[in-house]
């Protein structure tokens, strides 16, 4: 086993007003470690107004001071932000201080006439190192605790579509652009409606911080409700657009919207199931169909929620047929760099990246494109992505499953 050896301390705050103990400790850290600096105060309180906390890698505190009561003083260092180790001083009566000094948080406890040279400085460097460990575990235990907040997040904000007794099957992909953060201003939600329509969104707020993500989780469960509800679906984008105007912190905050609904009818020819899928643009790059081959799924393209209260958005019909898979994303996936330099990869490239991946499981495509972006993009992306992947359960690569024979439903 290796072990590793203490970094050397460069400055010892030494906080006593004994001038005979100020001389031999300075007398002992000098025989051991002539270049280590040390500074000399009478006083926490002179330590505290002189600042000088934060030029030392080591405290000496003597716990016999004037004007300080048992470990108050002590404890006056440890509340400073960035506090240094703490090696306490104690007489040779006071031994049970340097212990109560430890458990209310020094590093170290000495005890006058009991150290030489040698002893000193190795009380010194390993009360260093042992305070850096102490702040290693705490960041760590800081991250831990973000990790468990971001664990409920995603629980709380990032949705679990709502597809079961229905035909279609669905595979999501999520990334926050803001560093650190779980949830941004994109999201997606699928849902079986009442009526036994697939009913599918996804959406953009502007902006990249936690109120646009606030209100990109408001917008997502309030359209899941209007599903459910049985809003008429040419209804639903006008009152998701009355929440945002409602909702929003800025009048200038707009939202892009696509929205998807299924409609799936038995072939009288020839019995088999057909799928046509109805989509709604409001400012957001159409969805892409990828059986037999990628293509666009377009649709006219109207203004983004929160633009014009008077806004309409006219709906697009595509023929999906009896297997099919329909993805859906937000921009942030398309305006990275692309394979020509100098240019975003766009719905063009994205096409052209979906051909290449045509032999990609389907669970794992989603993932496989924002791998491939970020290869072409150099890096990370630096905005939100979000990608919802549909598909009927006879599509290819997906395993059939019994019992899943669609039924006929009007859009609702």
């Amino acid at each position: 086993m290796i072990r590793t050896v203490p970094a050397a301390p460069r400055h010892v705050l030494l906080v006593e007003d004994d001038p005979g103990d100020v001389f031999l400790v300075q007398e002992l850290l000098a025989e051991v470690d002539p270049g280590l600096g040390v500074t000399v105060a009478e006083s926490v309180s002179e330590v505290i107004e002189r600042g000088l906390l934060g030029r030392c890698d080591c405290v000496l505190l003597d716990l016999n001071l004037p004007g300080s009561d048992g470990l108050d003083g002590l404890r006056r260092i440890l509340r400073t932000d960035g506090a240094p180790a703490v090696c306490v001083l104690t007489g040779l009566d006071d031994e049970h201080l340097g212990i109560a000094a430890v458990a209310a948080g020094a590093q170290d406890y000495l005890v006058k006439g009991k150290v030489d040279g040698q002893v000193l400085i190795r009380a010194v460097r390993y009360a260093v190192e042992r305070r850096r460990a102490e702040a290693s575990l705490l960041r760590l235990r800081e991250e831990q605790l973000a990790a468990a907040e971001s664990a409920r997040l995603e629980r709380g904000l990032l949705p679990s579509p709502l597809l079961a007794g229905s035909p279609v099957r669905a595979r999501s992909f999520y990334r926050a652009g803001r560093t650190r953060s779980l949830i941004g201003g994109d999201f997606f939600d699928a849902v079986l409606g009442p009526t036994g329509t697939v009913h599918a969104i996804v959406g953009d707020v502007c902006g990249h911080g936690p109120d646009e993500a606030a209100l990109g989780a408001l917008l997502r469960v309030s359209w899941r409700a209007l599903v459910l509800a049985g809003v008429d679906e040419p209804q639903v984008l006008p009152k998701l657009q009355q929440l945002l105007v409602s909702e929003r912190h800025d009048r200038s905050l707009f939202t892009t919207v696509c929205t998807v609904a299924f409609r799936t009818e038995v072939s009288p020819a020839d019995g088999r199931p057909q799928t046509d899928v109805l989509v709604r643009l409001a400012g957001h790059p159409a969805p892409i169909s990828l059986i037999p081959e990628p293509r666009s799924a377009a649709a006219p393209v109207g203004l983004p929620l929160g633009v014009a209260a008077d806004a309409t958005w006219e709906p697009g019909c595509v023929a999906l047929g009896t297997e099919w898979a329909l993805l859906l994303h937000t921009d942030g996936l398309i305006e990275g760099r692309g394979p020509i330099p100098g240019e975003p990869l766009w719905e063009e490239g994205l096409l052209e990246m979906l051909e290449q991946e045509r032999d990609t499981d389907l669970e794992q495509l989603p993932a496989r494109l924002v791998e491939r972006a970020h290869e072409l993009n150099g890096g990370p992306l630096s905005d939100d992505v979000a990608i919802l992947l549909l598909s009927s359960d006879t599509a290819p690569q997906d395993a059939p499953q019994a019992d899943a024979a669609p039924s006929g439903s009007a859009v609702r």
